[in-house]
């Protein structure tokens, strides 16, 4: 465990932080106050998905904060609704109305920073996911992140979920428990109760940590890439990619540039999409690449570019 994000952090700022009620998110609360937070608000986001219970984790978290002398914001989402209206997944759906909720919180408290509890079980699953999906490699959650235009905190991501429930038993800290975590409902439940143990078992080993080293040496060389596809000088002035300088490049760096510029625009992709526009790249007989809502990687007068 480490509690170096909790000593840095300016504590006589505002901060705004999500708490679900369950045992991760009260720790890192508790935390915060602990270590001299004052200015604290509480965002909670009932997601309506199991009624009762539901509406019980947010009365518990008001009751915390008011315990606790912080201000809090309940918000409600009909995340089912969202679901089938927008053809999401529920984990889907609900991320995005966390996030609409957070940033109309960050509105109205004219705070931007938010505080997540996201820990490394969470890493490890994230890491995990990232890398059987293909688009991402071995990509997780970062420590500070911006996210249009919220200041994401996880001071977590080293510790582990018993480290986190070892601090509130020890304490004597009360947390709701949702029972719908042991179901397989959702891609992050089965990797949390299914494979991730299957992986300890199998291999003998812990997975989360063996996840976290690779993550820290998969983070080594996506910085040298950067600094590589940087003093490469790839895309233009007009925000399009250089053909010359890119078939100067190694393949590999060529695939790492691509999939950089397909992140930036916010384009879903997988490796058979690299793996065609190596082909653009390097061949003259493909000039367009369909990707995902309709919009297109193009290549026209020695630039590669995307278009609606």
């Amino acid at each position: 465990m480490t509690m170096s994000w909790f000593t840095e952090a300016p504590k006589t700022r505002k901060w705004l932080v999500g708490v679900s009620g369950g045992a991760d998110s009260v720790a890192l609360l508790h935390l915060l106050v602990e270590q001299g937070f004052k200015k604290l608000v509480v965002c909670h986001l009932d997601h309506r998905l199991r009624g009762r219970a539901s509406a019980g984790d947010a009365k518990f978290v008001e009751r915390l904060a008011g315990k606790l002398g912080l201000s809090v914001e309940i918000g409600r989402a009909e995340v089912t609704e969202l679901a089938k209206e927008n053809k999401q997944s529920l984990e889907t759906a609900a991320r995005h109305a966390r996030h609409a909720f957070f940033e109309g919180c960050a509105k109205r408290h004219r705070c931007p920073r938010v505080i997540l509890a996201h820990h490394a079980d969470d890493q490890a699953e994230t890491v995990l996911w990232n890398l059987l999906r293909g688009s991402h490699g071995l990509r997780g959650m970062k420590e500070m992140q911006f996210i249009d235009r919220l200041e994401i905190h996880r001071p977590l991501l080293k510790w582990r979920r018993t480290d986190l429930k070892e601090y509130l038993l020890s304490n004597r800290l009360s947390w709701r428990e949702d029972v719908t975590n042991a179901e397989p409902i959702t891609v992050r439940n089965r990797l949390r109760n299914e494979v991730l143990p299957l992986l300890a078992e199998v291999s003998g080993r812990d997975p989360v940590a063996a996840l976290e080293r690779e993550l820290a040496h998969w983070e080594d060389s996506r910085l040298v890439t950067e600094w590589s596809l940087k003093k490469a000088n790839v895309i233009d002035p007009q925000g399009r990619m250089h053909l010359k300088v890119l078939r100067d490049l190694p393949p590999a760096l060529q695939r790492a540039a691509v999939a950089d510029y397909l992140r930036q625009h916010k384009v879903t992709f997988d490796q058979e999409t690299l793996r065609c526009a190596h082909r653009m790249i390097e061949a003259n007989d493909l000039s367009v690449i369909n990707l995902s809502e309709g919009r297109r990687f193009r290549r026209r007068e020695g630039r590669l570019f995307i278009d609606s």
